[in-house]
């Protein structure tokens, strides 16, 4: 009997701690089940790959689509851009704003609580992505049809279906809009 007691009170032990984590985590995770995809943060590395492929000019005006915590447009923002960002997640918007502040530069680098599949990106000169394959084909087409001429797409991990890309790093991907003026 002393032992079903005790197993019964290490398995509520365990369930405690499991729902403690469950309920801590959902602050990032349970929104991607109503907003979009899961939060995977870009590794230090990549970001600074993706910034180097970029090339920043002066006045270039970037977008990084599902910004996160805001790390990609913070590194656009010290490079020299006007860096904004789409994130649906709500939590992750209130991060990347805090990181932005924090980082001195919420005169440069921006997030808004959007969808970016809403978005018109005939402004933006970078537009950086860490996509999931599914998306791509839909993206592909959207960045084509709206993009100047000349803009430049850096993707991390994943391809467009049909657009070749004009370098690639180490699993990150440029892709040049070569579509005609006029």
């Amino acid at each position: 009997m002393n032992f079903l007691i005790f197993f019964l009170i290490l398995l509520l032990i365990f369930l405690l701690i499991v729902c403690l984590f469950v309920f801590s985590m959902s602050f990032l995770i349970l929104p991607t089940l109503f907003w979009g995809a899961i939060y995977v943060p870009t590794k230090p590395g990549i970001v600074k790959k993706m910034i180097n492929l970029a090339d920043i000019k002066p006045g270039d005006k970037a977008v990084d689509l599902g910004s996160g915590d805001g790390r990609l447009v913070i590194a656009l923002a010290k490079a020299g851009a006007e860096a904004h960002g789409y994130e649906i997640n709500p939590f992750l918007v209130c991060l990347a704003r805090k990181n932005i502040r924090q980082a001195g530069l919420s005169d440069r680098a921006f997030i808004l609580l959007k969808s970016f599949w809403e978005q018109d990106f005939s402004k933006f000169d970078i537009v950086t992505i860490y996509g999931m394959s599914h998306i791509m084909k839909k993206l592909e087409l959207k960045l084509k049809k709206e993009l100047k001429p000349n803009a430049k797409v850096v993707s991390n991990s994943f391809t467009f279906p049909n657009w070749q890309h004009s370098k690639k790093e180490e699993g990150v991907y440029l892709y040049e809009n070569k579509k005609e003026t006029g």
